[in-house]
This record gives C-alpha cells, sequence and structure tokens, in this order.
C-alpha cells in the first residue's frame, strides 16, 4: 500500500517501479482521481470555514436579540452542500483506495531489472552436489520403497496433493519441524508463535496475497475465512493497528503450521510426488524491524534459513531476484534452492523477502522512537526457515544408500531417534 502522497510527488519513479514489476505503469487514473478529491477537499473545507465563520455572526445576533433568519436559511443551504461534498470525497476516495490496494510494491533501488526468472542472479553457493557410484533414486521411489508416505490414500482422503505420511516418514517430518524450530529460537533468538491456520480477508489482504493470489487459495465461503497459504499472514497481523515502542524492536518470530495452495494452474508442472502439493508443512521466519535496518536484517534472515541446510549438509544456492519476479508485496527477495540429485536441478525451499513499509501501511502497523515523536510505519520481511517438501526430497535423495536405505543426518538424530531408515520391512 502506498502514501497517496509519495505517488503524488514522485509519480515517474513509482510507474517506472511497477513497469519493471510487469504492471502498466500508468498512474494517469490515479492521479486525476487524487485531482478531484484533493479539490472537494478544498471546496468542503472553505464551505466549512464559512460556516463556522457565520455561525459566529448568528451567535452574535442572536445574542443581541437581532433577526438572523437569513444567516440560518443560507447555513441549511452551506450545510447541504457540505454533505454532498463530502459524499462526493468518501465516493472518490475509495476508488482511489481501491486501486491503491491493487498496486503491487515497487522494487528497492538495488534490485537487478528483468522480466522472467531467467534474469535472475546466483549470489552464492554452499558444498558440493552428492555424488554416487550407483544410479540414482528419486524421492517418490525411494519413499515409496521405505512406506515413508502414501500420496493415494491422501488421495482417497482429500483429493490429488495431499500427501498421508506414515511411519518413518511421518517421524522425519516432525523431526524437521523440531529441529528447524529449535534451531532459530535457540540460536537465531526468534520467539515462537503456533498461530491459527485460517485468517479473515482484511488480514489476507494485509500481507498482500490479496486481492492478486485469491484464485490459489482455498475459501471457507460460510464463515469468509481463507486457509493461510503460509504462517506469513497470521504472524504478520499479530501487530496489527498497533503502534509499537522503539525499545521492543526487532520483533523476530519463528512459526511452524500447515499451508494450504490450490496452486491454480500448476497442473503438469512436476507434481510427482513432493515437488507441487496442496498442503505442506513450514517454519516461517518473520522480522517487525526499524527501516534503517532493514536490508542488514533481511540478510540475516538468508543467513538463517541458509543454516538449516548447511546443518544437514546439503548442497544448495542463493538467488537474488530480479524486478518481474518479485511477488506482490515485496521489494526485494532472495530465494534459496537445494539441490535434487535425482532431477538432476535446483528446488526452491525458502523465499526471503523485504517488504520495506508496504504490507505495514495495509495493516496499521507503526512505532515510535520516543515518546512525543511522530509515529512511523515500520518494515516487515519474512522468509522460510524452511518449507519440508522439497527439503524432504533433497534429504532422502542426497543420503541414500546403494542399498536404497536412507542415512539420517547427525543433527536430526535426536529427534528421530533413529540414524538410518532401512528398506527392510513396513514402517
Amino acid at each position: 500500500m502506498y502514501d497517496l502522497k509519495f505517488i503524488r510527488e514522485n509519480s515517474d519513479v513509482v510507474s517506472d517501479g511497477l513497469k519493471n514489476k510487469g504492471h502498466n505503469g500508468d498512474l494517469t487514473g490515479l492521479l486525476d482521481l487524487d485531482s478531484e478529491w484533493r479539490s472537494l477537499l478544498e471546496k468542503s473545507d472553505a464551505l466549512k470555514q464559512e460556516r463556522n465563520t457565520v455561525s459566529r455572526q448568528i451567535a452574535e445576533l442572536k445574542r443581541r436579540k437581532e433577526d438572523a433568519s437569513e444567516f440560518v436559511v443560507k447555513m441549511q443551504d452551506v450545510a447541504r452542500k457540505i454533505k454532498e461534498y463530502d459524499e462526493s470525497t468518501s465516493n472518490v476516495y475509495e476508488k482511489i483506495e481501491t486501486i491503491l490496494f491493487e498496486l503491487p510494491n515497487i522494487p528497492a533501488e538495488n534490485v537487478p531489472v528483468g522480466e522472467t526468472e531467467k534474469e535472475n542472479k546466483q549470489v552464492r553457493s554452499w558444498g558440493k552436489c552428492p555424488e554416487f557410484d550407483f544410479p540414482v533414486k528419486d524421492h517418490y521411489t525411494l519413499g515409496q520403497t521405505l512406506d515413508l508416505f502414501d500420496f493415494k490414500q491422501g488421495s482417497k482422503i482429500a483429493g490429488a496433493g495431499f500427501p498421508l505420511y506414515k511411519g518413518m516418514g511421518a517421524r522425519l517430518e516432525r523431526s524437521l519441524i523440531n529441529f528447524m524450530l529449535d534451531l532459530h529460537t535457540d540460536k537465531h533468538k526468534y520467539t515462537e508463535i503456533f498461530p491459527p491456520f485460517l485468517a479473515n480477508r482484511n488480514s489476507t489482504g494485509g500481507t498482500g496475497q490479496l486481492p492478486k493470489l485469491e484464485d490459489d487459495m482455498y475459501y471457507i465461503n460460510q464463515d469468509d475465512l481463507f486457509l493461510i497459504p503460509t504462517a506469513e499472514v497470521p504472524v504478520t497481523n499479530i501487530y496489527k493497528n498497533e503502534i509499537l515502542n522503539f525499545d521492543r524492536l526487532p520483533i523476530y518470530h519463528a512459526a511452524y503450521s500447515a499451508c494450504f495452495r490450490r496452486e491454480a494452474g500448476s497442473y503438469g508442472k512436476d507434481t510427482r510426488g513432493f515437488q507441487r502439493v496442496h498442503q505442506f508443512n513450514k517454519v516461517e521466519l518473520v522480522k517487525f524491524v526499524d527501516p534503517e535496518t532493514s536490508y542488514d536484517e533481511l540478510e540475516s534472515l538468508v543467513a538463517d534459513a541458509e543454516k538449516v541446510l548447511q546443518l544437514l549438509g546439503l548442497h544448495y544456492r542463493v538467488i537474488e531476484l530480479c524486478t518481474g519476479d518479485l511477488s506482490f508485496a515485496a521489494a526485494k527477495c532472495y530465494d534459496i534452492e537445494v539441490w535434487s540429485p535425482a532431477e538432476e536441478k535446483y528446488l526452491e525451499v525458502s523465499s526471503c523477502s523485504n517488504f520495506e513499509n508496504f504490507q505495514a501501511r495495509r495493516i496499521g502497523i507503526r512505532f515510535r522512537r520516543k515518546s512525543g515523536e511522530k509515529v512511523e510505519y515500520i518494515h516487515t520481511l519474512n522468509g522460510s526457515g524452511v518449507a519440508t517438501p522439497r527439503l524432504l526430497i533433497a534429504l532422502l535423495e542426497t543420503y541414500q544408500t546403494d542399498e536404497g536405505s536412507i542415512m539420517i543426518p547427525e543433527p536430526l538424530r535426536k529427534y528421530t531417534g533413529f540414524d538410518i531408515m532401512k528398506t527392510t520391512g513396513k514402517s
């Protein structure tokens, strides 16, 4: 959400930013409405000043017991015009707010300009691609052999894209979640949150999922609620319409949630196994910070998510997204992509974004540096720390043996209670 004054005074900057993000960048209609709105305000304010002046005259005439009927009649006409102007002002501003709500955030100045993901830039990589002296099996085959999950049974219960974890697979999934929550709360100093898995329209629009992504979300019509696509939505809205004291900043939250996405239009795109599912688990990291530090906070956020993969010994790379590949709300974003040995390609497991004050304006999250000073909008950031489906793909494929067993990375063993998942027997 934008400050209308900022757009008015920086229309070229905003227009260019919108164009770089794939929007047409045409602000003519908005600026015309802005001019109309300000004109109506001026006319209404002028009449209100006149009303105040004449009201004092009427009071004086009545005090002197003189006839004020002419002025009273005149003020009745003025009151009618004020009401008309105020209604018109309100109607015009509603149109302005609708346009502002649908405008995406503009990219930060240092984001590489590009139209598609092909123009994203690799920032760094970590670890080496694992090498094998035997034919590599994909995660789906390994999971079926070990009886770790069952997509057919999940489909019977809820439909395609809803995995059913079983036995050692269920324990491994739970272990990954607990491992990540402990890492981020104990080592990275995030406060754990366990949020609702449903959010109202105001909350979902506040973080920027609406209006653009509504078709990708599961909606409960009777209650006007959405199943959350990420814990970003409920966690960011914790401080909705609040003014925070500066000494509380920065605020770091880590939250596990199930995530629900329809993935509309994704059919036929890497849908086998966990590559693209409608329900998945994720640990989300959310920050509320001083605007002056937000880009340093973005770098540390990425490092916190990377640490998960480093401790698990998984090869990955960090990608800086170009302007055309940024999400609706993001000003800058890094993707972390883990290596899939079977697919021989990188799979996204985390997106870490700085939204600057875009979400805070929509939600109403502000802070005050000192008592008596004016309030400012906070900067919000979030990132997956991390999502489990593709993490599980990389882990199963990277740690497979020639016998089809899976070795458990050392940091996970205290959570799983075992160090290997063997092919013998059913779990």
